[in-house]
């Protein structure tokens, strides 16, 4: 597994046994190098070294695209409740943000890209975040696929396709009973098109938030949010197949 090498607000990925070059010297990682230790350069200046953990993913994974945000992954972990032992189906894997932090909360993940590119992309991700054994990257579109899938098979389907209305009519079929579907959407167009997909399909507890929140700001005029753009990113709705 990668480590982190940290120093201030700087960060380098390695793997253990690599040499790198900074502008504060060469550094040679030990293979056995630990999370915790401290390695120097050749020019004596200290890197800690950490554990790669869930929300460095977003800041490391070479990118394909936009990929969902940890704050609206945490939304989609928390409202289905996603722990080991759970099978998710996803589609939009994209970078892969999303199926390898819900595979490092204990499930197992078939994923479904369109993009060739893409797919490989992830599937590189998957090792870099040590959950390439819990995460099945498969290309092609899950709309042509979801009727081959086995009934009932997994406990949570999400989604992050431009149409997910598509595959939301299917969701009854392939999730277990109590099982959740969570369609993450950047439009409101989409997203009404994706609840009534839900409520055509008979799911219950159909409900639609938007993902913002506001960075405060501490200063020594006094407290507030920040004037910075509000921090909006998309509709996340949540559905359950009971």
């Amino acid at each position: 597994m990668p480590v982190l090498l940290v120093r201030g607000d700087r960060e380098f990925l390695v793997q253990p046994g690599e040499e790198m070059g900074t502008d504060l010297g060469v550094l040679e990682v030990p293979a056995d190098v630990e999370p915790g230790e401290t390695i120097e350069t050749h020019l004596e200046e200290a890197f800690d070294v950490r554990r790669l953990r869930g929300p460095d993913l977003f800041h490391h994974f070479e990118r394909t695209g936009a990929p969902m945000v940890p704050r609206d992954i945490g939304l989609v972990i928390g409202e289905t409740g996603i722990s080991r032992g759970d099978r998710v189906l996803d589609a939009g894997t994209g970078t892969g943000v999303l199926s390898a932090l819900m595979a490092r909360a204990g499930a197992s993940v078939v994923t479904y890209e369109r993009n060739d590119e893409f797919a490989d992309v992830a599937r590189e991700n998957m090792k870099l975040g040590g959950v390439a054994d819990a995460v099945d990257v498969r290309t092609g579109d899950l709309t042509a696929e979801i009727e081959r899938l086995e009934a009932s098979s997994f406990d949570v389907l999400t989604l992050d396709t431009g149409d997910a209305a598509a595959v939301v009519e299917h969701a009854p079929d392939v999730l277990v009973d109590g099982g959740f579907l969570a369609v993450y959407s950047p439009f409101i167009e989409s997203t009404r098109e994706v609840v009534e997909a839900a409520r055509e399909a008979a799911l219950s507890n159909v409900r639609t938030r938007e993902t913002i929140q506001r960075e405060m700001q501490f200063d020594d005029r006094g407290s507030r949010p920040s004037t910075a753009p509000v921090g909006h990113t998309g509709y996340l709705t949540i559905a359950r197949n009971v």
